[in-house]
C-alpha cells in the first residue's frame, strides 16, 4: 500500500517512473494454477507410474523371516549405509 500526501514533497522523477511501471500482474486464474500445478507434478507422476507395485505378500514373508531370525540383519551396517547415502561424514 502506498501512502501519499498532497502537502508533502513530490517524488523524484526516477521514483515516479519506477512507481508507474510497478503495475501488479493479474492473479492467475484457477485454470492457470491447475496447469502450473500439473506441470510441476507431471515428472513425479511419471516416476511413480514407472515404479513397480508393492508385493504385500512378499513384504510379509520377509518381515516374518526377519522375526524368526532366518535372515541376517546387521543394524550397524544398515546405519552406515543410510549415513553414507545421506552424505553424513561421521
Amino acid at each position: 500500500m502506498r501512502i501519499t500526501s498532497t502537502s508533502g514533497p513530490e517524488l523524484h522523477p526516477a521514483a515516479q517512473a519506477a512507481d508507474a511501471g510497478h503495475a501488479t500482474a493479474p492473479a492467475p486464474t484457477a485454470a492457470e494454477k491447475t496447469e502450473i500445478h500439473s506441470a510441476v507434478l507431471q515428472p513425479a507422476r511419471a516416476a511413480l507410474a514407472d515404479m513397480p507395485a508393492v508385493d504385500a505378500a512378499r513384504v510379509a514373508e520377509i518381515r516374518d523371516a526377519l522375526a524368526r531370525g532366518e535372515l541376517p540383519f546387521d543394524a550397524s551396517r544398515l546405519a552406515a549405509l543410510v549415513m553414507r547415502y545421506h552424505g553424513s561424514s561421521r
